[in-house]
């Protein structure tokens, strides 16, 4: 079978020479079943002087091999098919970033002091090693995709990408465009909307909001203008601590990420043997959509997993969601990237901004106005998509091949995953519209 058209490249949360250092799993602790296509995990190098190196998971695209595992609090917890994974249409290149995250590592302590410009850098430097690597994939279409603060790196990423490519660089990867999912952009604009979303959505009253606007005005509520703004900047977020912040109508739950130690100052390098760290997350109930969460701790941390994933020993301790911000030493050495997107959606490269509605973290009214911005011409205006003949959320297309689309939580596809399976990278689809006449998207597997 030919490989799949499109590989979509997934910033999560998403090594020596990547040709040496491959492991092709053939199956999965947890999984009673074969794997329904074809998984290979590695390493590449991204800073020679400190050895960091990023880790990947490759998907191809030949089923729907997602894992959501059940767990029984004693034994390896289980897994199961995910019946709306994106990797049933698209090939998956998952990479942990920065160094540090998830699997990645550095020899050299200082290999974990990136940022926002250092981090892209590498991953350009991945992608660039890995489809010399994986020449059989370079004229597939290629799209990049991140959520939440990867919304940030992805158009420098892009736009570095872009760029190599018009000066001829090898190798020539087939860029076709990039998503975001609820994506910080480093602007004001990202948290100057959760004061208007807070009082849309009813969690903050008519009264506060309006003492808000008269003593602080609409903009830069980081930064309190007097003593009467500050009061009322703190009792907003009060009244926001009650919610669950990623989706304001689920539960509040627990994050499901480790706190630092007293006397942690970074990850362990290179140990000889793994070392027990003792990070485990507390317990959520079970009807929390954080519950997952805790359960990947222990998978990930189960000698037979990083067996089969092809894990150095010794390179990370303990593998946890994610880090506290106090245990890599990763610097905000950028400011908005509002531009990247002109830029990039100027040169005609398609592009998918989706917008979890009830998500208070990166709310959807700072992203649209920051779309608005742009000022493109509307060529398909505000309308509803459908699933199933129902509402999936409300979407709008811009004559520079932007699309912006609504619907789920912080994270869309976590909370909406049968929506954002058919929302399929970037085509909200007009009602009626089959998949098979999507431009641009092969269908794999049933």
């Amino acid at each position: 079978m030919s490989p799949p058209r499109l590989i979509p490249f997934l910033l999560l949360l998403l090594c020596v020479s990547a040709a040496d250092r491959r492991t092709n799993v053939s199956t999965l602790p947890g999984l009673d079943a074969p794997l329904p296509s074809h998984i290979e995990t590695g390493y590449v190098t991204v800073d020679e002087e400190h050895g960091a190196e990023l880790f990947y998971y490759f998907i191809e695209s030949e089923g729907d091999p997602s894992a959501d595992p059940p767990y029984d609090g004693v034994s390896l917890p289980r897994l199961r098919r995910h019946p709306y994974s994106w990797t049933r249409f698209a090939n998956i290149l998952f990479v942990d970033s920065p160094v540090g995250a998830g699997f990645s590592f550095s020899r050299d302590p200082k290999g974990y002091d990136v940022g926002d410009v250092s981090s892209t850098l590498q991953l350009v430097e991945f992608v660039n090693k890995w489809f010399t690597d994986h020449g059989e994939f370079r004229a597939n279409p290629f799209y990049v995709g991140g959520e939440s603060y990867a919304g940030k790196l992805v158009p420098l990423l892009v736009q570095k990408i872009s760029q190599d490519i018009e000066v001829g660089g090898n190798p020539v990867v087939n860029l076709k465009g990039y998503l975001v999912g609820n994506p910080g952009t480093g602007d004001s604009i990202d948290f100057d909307s959760k004061v208007p979303y807070g009082h849309g959505v009813g969690i903050i009253s008519d009264q506060l909001y309006e003492m808000i606007l008269e003593h602080c005005g609409r903009e830069d509520y980081n930064n309190p203008k007097n003593a009467i703004c500050a009061q009322a900047l703190n009792r907003f977020n009060d009244l926001m601590g009650e919610v669950e912040g990623a989706h304001i109508l689920y539960k509040k739950c627990a994050y499901v990420s480790p706190k630092p130690d007293d006397d942690t100052t970074g990850r362990k390098i290179l140990m000889e043997e793994l070392v027990e760290q003792n990070r485990r997350p507390a317990r959520p109930p079970m009807d929390c959509v954080t519950y997952p969460n805790y359960l990947s701790y222990f998978w990930a941390n189960n000698n037979i997993t990083r067996e089969m994933l092809g894990i150095e020993k010794g390179t990370v301790d303990e593998w946890v969601r994610c880090d506290d911000d106090k245990l890599l030493p990763y610097s905000t050495d950028t400011g908005s990237i509002i531009m990247y997107h002109r830029n990039l959606t100027s040169r005609g490269y398609r592009v998918l901004v989706y917008s979890g509605d009830h998500d208070s973290l990166v709310p959807f009214l700072g992203t649209q106005a920051w779309i608005r911005l742009l000022n493109y011409p509307i060529v398909d205006n505000w309308r509803a998509w459908h699933v199933n003949g129902q509402s999936a959320g409300f979407t709008i297309t811009y004559g520079t091949n932007l699309t912006f689309a609504t619907g789920g939580g912080h994270t869309a596809p976590e909370y909406q995953p049968e929506r954002c399976f058919e929302m399929r990278l970037g085509r909200a689809r007009s009602p009626g519209q089959l998949p098979s006449q999507e431009k641009g998207v092969k269908q794999t597997g049933r």
